[in-house]
């Protein structure tokens, strides 16, 4: 994306009081995101991001997590958040070089996953290419993780594929100190 500013202007310095205590609340104490700054912009569309979003830890580990949104936003081509998460998060994720790359490269089967995480990247694949899930994922995907951990997982596709959609959609310029789509 060649395109330096967003199709809808970000808020800039001084923030309202509440938004930048909002911000300070998501961003711990680190400056705003382009995609936090345009969303907080439109009152009613920013509450309903916040109010769905899956900030939280959750039942899942950072881990899991994170290749549930790498892949995600991977498969969505969103090179925005999927290079804000790789910059904040993979190291921390204990994810490898080998990895962060098969999130946006690799096949399931890549031999860099356990048999848990294969399951994960599977379901990712299916819900972004099909929306569904077959018997034989879903079976697979249950004997790793709990009920509220595949909840979890689901929810985490479709609110990353909406803040793909987001960062997509509104050309956001891709942050300074985020990753970058690995070559091919």
């Amino acid at each position: 994306m060649s395109q330096t500013a967003p199709r809808i202007a970000p808020l800039e310095p001084p923030y309202a009081p509440d938004i930048a205590e909002q911000f300070d609340r998501i961003m711990r104490g680190a400056p705003p995101l382009v995609l936090f700054r345009v969303m907080a912009g439109n009152a009613r569309a920013w509450e309903k991001f916040r109010a769905g979003s899956l900030l939280d830890r959750g039942p899942l580990s950072l881990r899991e997590r994170e290749i549930v949104i790498d892949r995600t936003c991977a498969r969505t081509g969103c090179e925005y958040e999927w290079g804000v998460h790789i910059a904040a998060f993979a190291a921390a994720a204990k994810l490898t070089d080998e990895q962060v790359r098969a999130t946006v490269r690799g096949a399931v089967t890549e031999a860099c996953w356990s048999e848990a995480e294969q399951a994960l990247i599977a379901v990712v694949d299916a819900l972004h290419d099909r929306a569904t899930l077959s018997d034989a994922e879903f079976a697979a995907l249950s004997a790793h993780y709990d009920e509220a951990q595949i909840f979890e997982i689901i929810l985490l596709c479709g609110f990353y594929h909406t803040v793909s959609y987001l960062a997509n959609g509104l050309a956001l310029p891709l942050e300074a100190k985020a990753a970058r789509f690995p070559k091919a």
